[in-house]
């Protein structure tokens, strides 16, 4: 059989024979899972979580094809009366969660799913992977933004991330943490976002001639051309553009803007910019890209290089320095019980649990309280219902207004999360109702 991305198969072994263990048992009662991270990464200050939209229509389209069914069957693993059970299952649970571009911090969930228990444990492995990967992407583009305000930053990561799906979703992850746009054809028409292009080295090389090169595909694309210019000598090839242009300009055509893709590249903008501006192109943009991450976009922009904007990849799709996250999906109610994980090292709040953000009078973040669901606090609730008995509460929202929520997330930060140098942890507190909980559940244990 041929499986795609689509497939309810798509899961860890274990999903289902922990389902085939609760068919034989009789126990599909209302179970509740949390998805949150116990902790940071080493160098953030805080994470923006993404990926919701795809689980929702993940959970939408959650079914078991008769092709699913009769793979099932040959691994010899699971009984047919258990597989027969499986043709009509649906995800008809409730959904809270997080918008996405919400700004987030250890030990608060993001998303609960509260269903029968074989739904909610079904989706548990899919589910985390959507929710991981997309949290990781955006929040490492968030940095980018933040490093580099009011820049056009360009999502350059297709070549070199983990798979095409990576590629996609990371291009929209990027995008709704406050990206520009990407290169990535496929996903820029599918989420709507701007696309953006220019040309490689190889296209240069193929020319006897770089000037001919550049002429030619400005003649190409006359309505957006920006010119690799560091195939050979970059100083040199913005000479030859500032003589090209007068020929162009004859025919209507302008020089969009020109790429600078290796080397000091503050240095080499700054030489650029002089050329072209006694050239008489001061309107000509410099883009950069390379190996770019907000480490390397905060020093150009404190430098003050004259580049008007970055595209930025590898580093970006991958979250080259914290590519994942310790985020975990656990059982916090079943059968209208709280349950508690107590493991060393990865013990877990009991209960449903809401979370309370604060702000102080000029709007910037002040702390969060993550408390029981039943318990209620002043502040901002961050958790949403999305879904209730399997459908959603209300229309998708739309990736545009989830990248304006994530801006004004960003722009709430406290100033010290919202640097790249590691801060002071940002406040979340856990109220009495839930220590008092997780302690009653501990002595009862114990007992």
């Amino acid at each position: 059989m041929q499986l795609t991305l689509d497939s309810v198969l798509l899961t860890d072994l274990y999903e289902l024979t922990m389902l085939q263990s609760y068919f034989d048992t009789g126990m599909n009662e209302t179970a509740s899972f949390e998805l949150f991270v116990r902790a940071l990464p080493t160098g953030r200050n805080f994470l923006m979580a993404a990926g919701l939209e795809e689980i929702v229509r993940y959970l939408e389209q959650l079914r078991f094809t008769r092709e699913d069914l009769t793979a099932l069957s040959k691994t010899g693993r699971f009984s047919t009366p258990f597989l027969r059970s499986l043709e009509h299952l649906r995800f008809t649970g409730d959904v809270d969660a997080m918008p996405e571009g919400t700004v987030f911090f250890p030990d608060e969930p993001i998303l609960r799913i509260t269903a029968p228990m074989r739904e909610a444990q079904l989706v548990e492995s899919r589910l985390m992977n959507l929710a991981h990967f997309e949290t990781v992407v955006a929040s490492k583009a968030a940095r980018c933004v933040l490093a580099a305000p009011e820049k056009l930053l360009v999502d350059f990561g297709l070549r070199r991330a983990h798979g095409a799906e990576a590629a996609w979703l990371s291009a929209r992850a990027s995008f709704l943490a406050g990206f520009s746009g990407t290169a990535t054809l496929a996903a820029g028409l599918a989420f709507g976002i701007p696309v953006y292009g220019t040309m490689a080295h190889s296209y240069v090389q193929a020319h006897e001639d770089e000037t001919q090169a550049f002429e030619q595909f400005a003649r190409s694309q006359p309505a957006n051309a920006t010119l690799l210019i560091d195939t050979y000598d970059t100083e040199a090839a913005a000479c030859k553009v500032v003589a090209l242009a007068p020929r162009l300009a004859k025919d209507g055509i302008s020089i969009h803007g020109v790429r600078l893709d290796s080397g000091d590249l503050g240095e080499h903008a700054r030489r650029v910019r002089r050329i072209l501006d006694a050239g008489g192109l001061k309107d000509v943009t410099i883009f950069a890209s390379g190996n770019l991450d907000e480490h390397r976009l905060r020093q150009l922009y404190d430098d003050h290089a004259p580049i008007d904007g970055f595209g930025v990849g590898t580093r970006m799709n991958t979250s080259a320095d914290a590519p994942y996250l310790d985020c975990a999906y656990k059982l916090v109610e079943y059968a209208d019980v709280p349950r508690r994980k107590r493991s060393e090292g990865k013990a877990t709040w009991p209960g449903r649990k809401a979370v309370y953000r604060l702000y102080r009078a000029n709007g910037v973040m002040a702390g969060d309280w993550v408390t029981l669901a039943r318990e209620t606090r002043d502040g901002e609730p961050l958790l949403e219902a999305v879904m209730r008995a399997g459908k959603r509460c209300a229309p998708p929202v739309t990736l545009q207004a989830a990248r304006e929520h994530a801006r004004r997330q960003l722009r709430a930060l406290p100033p010290a999360q919202r640097t790249l140098d590691l801060a002071e942890p940002y406040p979340v507190a856990i109220s009495d109702g839930l220590r008092e909980l997780a302690r009653r559940l501990d002595e009862g244990r114990r007992a």
